[in-house]
């Protein structure tokens, strides 16, 4: 496999139908913005809409139609410097915290940049067939690259809706069938012993979920569903946010700085929490799971109620042999909700919330980065952020696998990051 990710080289067929869904896809998560909306940028952290469709595309262009289409001719060769995100290999970026300038090119012009690339990939997919494996296994990464960014793009659109007073919704929520609260968590045992973890060969993976190795799993217990907002409340009103206690001296530094009091997108109003979502602001829901948080706040809350964060091979453990389900992208409700089956098991282990663990994202042992410029896409990362698992309500149920390792530095919240506590058994 080349490049960044590692697996099953998908057949034509399957790999143009998967093509022409996702790009799609990201276009209709566009239809409800206005072009106004597709331009902001409401910190560094985030990138506009615009971008997001134009980097995706950049990468097809890149990594697979300028070194294998000898025909191909960029339509605007200056696109190469605007939309290169952080690969130095390929040549200088427009500075990140400055996408927010580019008023052009317009939203109608990177769609046609789209249309011409995409016709491009397609007919140099039909002209290879199956002899060109490489090429393939390029866009597979690409496909995924993609998905990985559509879930960019919802959760910084909702940053950037969450400055504006209005509280604009990006779409109206839809309803879903909800049944009696389940009560507290319960605590569900992993057993101790050498366990596997990472990726199992012959299924698409990046290479960050590789080599699979055995590591030693402590005896231990893991909650059984994530936090809920009204957990979280608690610690809000017994002054978590105001009392060094249970924070790590560099939470505490950001807490005091950043001048944090609740969740991001907790709004106080008439005397009750409010919560800012993708459908506006709604009154807060303390049945579902408490989002937004970075790693520091999971963290001090854990230590407040007597407990800690899973690490990532606690959390795979657990998850090993449970079915991808759950509330994702696909659903269309873009926000948590609430667990509606008690069970005996795991609940909510995969979609609505990607969850914190106190795992440093780290290479596995035997990890090696890829050569050229694909290689700069996880390994160079891997230092000062920590591991989450298991996807969110805005995350692709095709994306997401039990060795999945998504990664932020501590003290990001704007993702749909929230948490389930583990502790020593």
């Amino acid at each position: 496999m080349i490049g960044p990710a590692v697996g099953k080289v998908p057949a034509v067929s399957d790999l143009s139908r998967r093509f022409r869904a996702i790009r799609a896809f990201s276009e209709a998560l566009c239809q409800p913005l206005q072009p106004e909306d597709c331009v902001v940028q409401s910190m560094p952290d985030v990138s506009p809409a615009k971008w997001h469709l134009a980097h995706v595309t950049w990468f097809f262009e890149t990594f697979v139609l300028k070194p294998h289409s000898p025909d191909y001719r960029a339509r605007r060769p200056e696109f190469e410097y605007l939309f290169n995100s952080y690969y130095n290999a390929v040549g200088e970026q427009f500075p990140r915290p400055q996408r927010g300038l580019l008023s052009r090119p317009s939203v109608e012009e990177v769609l046609e940049y789209r249309r011409d690339v995409d016709a491009g990939v397609l007919r140099l997919l039909d002209a290879l067939g199956e002899a060109g494996e490489a090429v393939r296994s390029l866009i597979e990464v690409g496909l995924n690259h993609e998905q990985q960014h559509q879930e960019l793009l919802l959760t910084d659109i909702k940053h950037v809706f969450s400055c504006n007073p209005l509280y604009p919704a990006y779409r109206e929520r839809s309803t879903w069938s909800r049944s009696t609260p389940g009560g507290p968590a319960r605590w569900l045992g992993i057993d101790d012993g050498l366990r596997e973890i990472g990726a199992a060969a012959g299924e698409f993976a990046f290479d960050n979920e590789r080599p699979r190795h055995r590591v030693l799993v402590p005896r231990a217990e893991l909650a059984s569903r994530p936090v809920t907002n009204g957990e979280f409340l608690e610690f809000v009103e017994q002054g978590g946010y105001e009392q060094p206690g249970p924070w790590l001296a560099d939470g505490w530094a950001t807490v005091r700085e950043q001048g944090w009091t609740a969740p991001l997108y907790w709004v106080p109003r008439d005397g009750e929490w409010h919560e800012f979502t993708l459908a506006g602001l709604r009154k807060l829901d303390r049945e579902a799971p408490v989002c937004h948080v970075s790693f520091y706040e999971a963290e001090a809350f854990a230590t407040w109620a007597g407990a800690r964060l899973p690490t990532e091979a606690e959390w795979e453990t657990a998850a090993a042999g449970v079915p991808v389900r759950g509330n994702f992208v696909e659903d269309r409700v873009l926000h948590p909700r609430p667990a509606t089956t008690r069970g005996d098991g795991w609940q909510q282990l995969f979609g609505d919330v990607w969850e914190w663990t106190a795992s440093p994202y780290v290479a596995y042992p035997g990890f090696r980065t890829a050569d050229g410029a694909l290689g700069e896409y996880n390994g160079k990362f891997m230092c000062n952020q920590l591991v989450l698992r298991g996807g969110g309500c805005v995350t692709s149920e095709t994306h997401v696998r039990p060795s999945y390792r998504n990664f932020f530095y501590p003290h990001q919240r704007w993702q749909f990051a929230g948490l389930r506590l583990a502790r020593d058994a």
